[in-house]
């Protein structure tokens, strides 16, 4: 049996992988699929894998992988250009070319898929479809159990893979709505979330998307809700300020400044704690808080777990100071 690797190694191991093609699947979104350039087989990968891909300009970004994980021969994902973002997706569409390489973590999955599942409900918004329809692929044409989804976006223009998931074949298990930008369009997903079942959910898109889900499924099992964001954890917001972290157990004390999360200023000062979706959507980084007031922005804590339980990959700090117990 191979050593277990530790999942912060696992992570940072990385594979020069050529962009064997590179194509627009939608406005705005581009798809790459990448190989070795030996051709060999890569590492396999379960649905809802993601890697991390380091941009031409040198940043590192988390993709779903959207193809099929029964293919070795390739990683597809899928990447949308926001151009007021931190600039990695906008080095991925201008600088990213058929033929370049791009160092590329081992695939890492914060979204599986459940077991066994009775029944599947997916929900995606916007470029959230890529994990999800690595899952439908996976199913291949005798599925498991029913499914359905729902993919909601703004335009036919900007749907990602909007030709295949509008296949006869797929019409009576998946529904597509694009509200055009107007929130008086948006879809009604209470109808077939009212009433919970032994089936899993599966939800990946904007954050209010995963926020208007999470508040209508409080009723369902929450082993059975299963939350993917593809938002970087340390994305600042307008009112945002730097506050500080002290470790009890080291007594070490640090600034966490605006647009850095408490898991990457960790890591600055040596300081290695578990992660691994760093959305705030796995819980993988659950560390228990011993004072101070902290800004939740994860989707995992119950409310009763949210005074002395924090997820450092996205959550900030209400107090001048945060105190972990690590």
């Amino acid at each position: 049996m191979a050593p277990e690797m530790d999942p912060q190694t696992h992570a940072d191991t990385q594979m020069p992988l050529r962009i064997a093609r590179a194509y627009d699947v939608a406005e705005g979104i581009r798809s790459f699929e990448l190989v070795l350039p030996d051709g060999t087989e890569l590492p396999p990968f379960t649905p809802g894998s993601h890697v991390k891909v380091q941009a031409p300009n040198g940043a590192i970004r988390k993709y779903s992988l959207c193809n099929d994980p029964a293919e070795r021969h390739r990683y597809v994902i899928a990447v949308k250009r926001d151009d007021h973002g931190q600039g990695g997706s906008v080095s991925m569409h201008d600088d990213a070319h058929e033929g370049d390489t791009l160092p590329t973590s081992l695939p890492d999955n914060a979204f599986p898929m459940a077991e066994n599942a009775r029944a599947s409900i997916f929900i995606a918004g916007g470029i959230g479809i890529t994990p999800i329809l690595s899952m439908i692929r996976s199913f291949g044409e005798l599925p498991p159990a029913p499914w359905k989804l729902y993919y909601l976006t703004r335009s036919p223009e900007t749907t990602a893979f909007l030709d295949e998931l509008s296949a006869p074949e797929l019409r009576r298990n998946v529904k597509i709505h694009h509200d055009h930008g107007d929130p008086a369009n948006s879809f009604d997903l209470w109808p077939a979330l009212e009433k919970p079942n032994s089936g899993h959910i599966y939800c990946c898109g904007p954050r209010g998307l995963m926020e208007s889900v999470r508040d209508m499924v409080g009723h369902w099992s929450p082993g059975n809700v299963h939350f993917e964001s593809f938002a970087e954890g340390g994305a600042a917001k307008p009112d945002d300020r730097p506050f500080e972290v002290r470790l009890a157990r080291s007594n070490r004390r640090f600034e966490v400044p605006v647009g850095k999360s408490i898991l990457a200023a960790l890591r600055e000062h040596g300081c290695n704690a578990p992660s691994s979706c760093e959305s705030g959507t796995c819980g993988t980084c659950r560390t228990k808080l011993l004072d101070g007031e902290a800004d939740h922005r994860d989707m995992v804590l119950m409310p009763e777990e949210m005074a002395d339980q924090i997820m450092i990959c996205v959550s900030r700090a209400k107090s001048p100071e945060l105190v972990l117990d690590l």
